[in-house]
């Protein structure tokens, strides 16, 4: 529940970020999020998580509040990799639908999740100023706090936590690159 509700708080300086143009969050990686999330909750609760399903719950609430800030405050097109990454996610939720199983679902909608990661991930390495750093600590922190929180170490419910552990650390890297740069360089 704290892992939950941490990234829930995360959304305030994130939205207050985007709101002043400081954060110019990417509307696919946030689009695809959001439409995962919702199967992604579903298909974690159908394998049994409990403890650790209270962070996905506020992520895709926090998803599609952002979702809906990126498509009213970004600018510019859609790039190529964002087509192929949209492309790519589609292609994903098929493929769970014809497989009818949880864990399979799971696995789809982790592999869409980092589909949606890419053009952010790509963004924030030439952009590290155009994403909150706040925000994205209070998402490693909240996934951290889900990782000491899981029920039963078994592949169904390590995959997810250890994918959002792996997916906030590379963000918070990429982040604090340029100071990193300054300190050592």
């Amino acid at each position: 529940m704290a892992a939950g509700l941490i990234l829930l708080l995360g959304n305030i300086p994130y939205i207050l970020s985007i709101r002043r143009g400081d954060t110019r969050p990417n509307r696919v990686t946030w689009g695809i999020w959001t439409t995962i999330g919702f199967i992604l909750v579903g298909s974690y609760y159908a394998i049994g998580a409990t403890n650790t399903l209270w962070l996905p719950i506020a992520q895709v609430i926090s998803q599609l509040i952002i979702t809906c800030y990126a498509f009213k405050y970004s600018k510019g097109r859609w790039q190529r990799l964002d087509r192929i990454c949209l492309a790519g996610a589609g292609l994903s939720l098929l493929l769970w639908w014809r497989s009818g199983s949880p864990l399979v679902a799971l696995a789809m909608n982790i592999a869409m999740d980092i589909l949606g990661a890419i053009p952010t991930i790509k963004k924030i390495y030439y952009e590290p100023d155009s994403e909150d750093l706040l925000f994205w600590v209070m998402a490693f922190s909240a996934s951290v706090l889900n990782l000491l929180a899981i029920e039963s170490f078994t592949l169904s419910f390590l995959l997810f936590p250890l994918y959002l552990f792996m997916l906030n650390i590379t963000v918070l890297i990429l982040l604090t690159r340029p100071r990193w740069s300054q300190l050592w360089g």
